[in-house]
């Protein structure tokens, strides 16, 4: 089968979180099982300024029409390090900027015209692609009008729409519907219209032929108001062709035994190197060294979503013993300068950055006893994945694909592999802080529950399977190439 992926990210080239992960993985998961997968990419400034990476022109300059404007974007074609083909579509006057959707904290008044153009442009590409995709895959609401475009212009693709997270819909004033070009009608209630504004993902939603989302107890959260952030009345009405299919992880990045961006590998087996990565962390971090209690990490963005509201009213509380806490994590200025202002009563035990860093979220799952992800909802839940992985025992609010990934650690038996905890309340995460300190206390139970951790395998594999027994039923059986070859554009 030919899939060529369109989406706003791809690591690490560019990547603000999970949708990053994934689209680096799963494409490479499902080359190497003999499927033809290219990737679209904006031509972000970060990638121009990316010294590893050769790019070259394809010769293809398109005219893109957005609103009463025709404009020219040239596509850019290179090889991931993955392996994967990738193409780019440049446009310096949306694309050449410091961040990829806002800067300081707000995001970029034009970002409904700059995903409309790269939409437009990935459904342009798909046209002139040799040989021709068989299904288009989209990502989120950046990439959500593709199955629109597609199904307006009566084209012979097949169209795959996940949701990475409902809470981000691409929702944008009505005029903003000009920019699109397509007919008035579209704009209605079973349309892209959505209480008066135009909604991306409500257009890939009901326009793309199947739909998933990255996990099976997100794929049911989402039909509820609690989730569903609104378009749950549009899930439920669509729910017939939503399916949940849990994210994998990426071993090849993401595994301690040969990590060459942390200060010591070790294994399951042989775990004795983790403490090297603990303390190497504390030292570059300029954190007190030796703590009688646990290292907590915390790789994140800065969002409602992650349960700052209830974890920032503990810090103080918790910062009292001694123990360590290290955050990474970009976004809301309201939690940073909380964060910042903690930090600054609490230097010896808590260390917080704000620049995410590749390298350094390794370096702080490696170097850490417990990861929190304390989540009012998480879709997916990646991070639980990678600290796992690393042997950072997750404390986790149980919700989302954290359900799928995480099971309570059971002293009777020794079963679990997490301290998970239901009601949204800092007094329900404090309750599971303190399983956690109390079992840390016992070196040989906390190295059991930590190589169980570290033992558990979430690889790309069933993920994909799931996704070509998806794009199978749309185009019906197809004989798997001998050789999955690149593609040309044509002029």
């Amino acid at each position: 089968m030919r899939i060529l992926m369109a989406a706003s990210e791809m690591a690490p080239l560019a990547r603000t979180g999970g949708l990053g992960d994934v689209l680096e993985s799963l494409p490479a998961e499902l080359q190497r099982r003999g499927q033809e997968v290219s990737v679209i990419l904006p031509y972000y400034r970060s990638i121009r300024e990316n010294k590893s990476l050769h790019v070259e022109p394809t010769g293809v300059v398109m005219t893109i029409e957005v609103g009463a404007r025709k404009i020219e974007t040239e596509i850019l074609e290179s090889e991931a390090p993955n392996g994967v083909q990738i193409f780019f579509v440049r446009r310096d006057e949306y694309f050449d900027r410091s961040e990829i959707y806002g800067a300081d904290g707000r995001a970029y008044e034009d970002n409904a015209e700059r995903f409309i153009f790269f939409s437009k442009a990935a459904v342009e590409l798909a046209r002139r692609v040799v040989p021709a995709p068989d299904i288009i895959h989209a990502h989120d609401w950046q990439t959500a009008l593709i199955p629109v475009f597609i199904k307006n212009r009566q084209l012979p693709f097949k169209t795959v729409l996940t949701i990475h997270n409902i809470a981000y819909q691409g929702s944008y004033w009505g005029v903003d519907f000009g920019l699109t070009n397509l007919p008035g009608s579209y704009f209605t209630g079973s349309g892209v219209e959505y209480y008066g504004r135009l909604n991306f993902m409500k257009g890939g939603i009901l326009y793309a032929d199947a739909v998933t989302t990255v996990s099976e107890r997100y794929a049911r959260d989402i039909r509820t108001p609690e989730f569903g952030a609104g378009l749950d009345p549009v899930i439920r009405e669509h729910a017939s062709k939503i399916r949940g299919i849990l994210n994998g992880a990426d071993y090849t990045t993401w595994d301690p035994a040969k990590d060459k961006m942390i200060a010591a590998t070790y294994s399951a087996k042989e775990p004795i190197a983790k403490k090297v990565c603990r303390d190497a962390l504390l030292r570059e971090m300029s954190l007190a060294p030796n703590p009688r209690g646990p290292v907590f990490g915390m790789v994140t963005r800065l969002a409602g979503q992650k349960g700052f509201d209830i974890l920032i009213p503990l810090l103080d509380r918790l910062l009292v013993d001694d123990v360590r806490l290290l955050i990474l994590a970009e976004g809301d200025s309201d939690y940073s300068r909380e964060l910042d202002m903690a930090a600054r009563r609490n230097p010896a035990r808590f260390a917080f950055r704000r620049a995410m860093n590749d390298a350094f979220s390794h370096r702080i799952y490696a170097g850490s006893d417990i990861t929190l992800i304390p989540s009012h909802f998480e879709p997916c839940g990646l991070g639980a994945m990678y600290a796992l992985k690393y042997g950072g025992v997750p404390i986790a609010r149980a919700t989302g694909g954290l359900y799928q990934i995480l099971t309570d650690f059971d002293p009777s038996t020794g079963a679990g592999n997490g301290f998970l905890f239901y009601e949204y309340t800092a007094d329900a995460l404090w309750d599971s802080i303190g399983r956690a300190k109390h079992h840390f206390a016992n070196p040989a139970a906390w190295q059991r529950l930590m190589q169980h951790g570290m033992e558990c395998d979430f690889s790309w594999s069933t993920a994909a399977q799931e996704y070509e027994k998806i794009y199978a039923s749309l185009i019906g059986p197809a004989a798997v190439p001998e050789k999955a070859g690149e593609r040309s554009v044509a002029p």
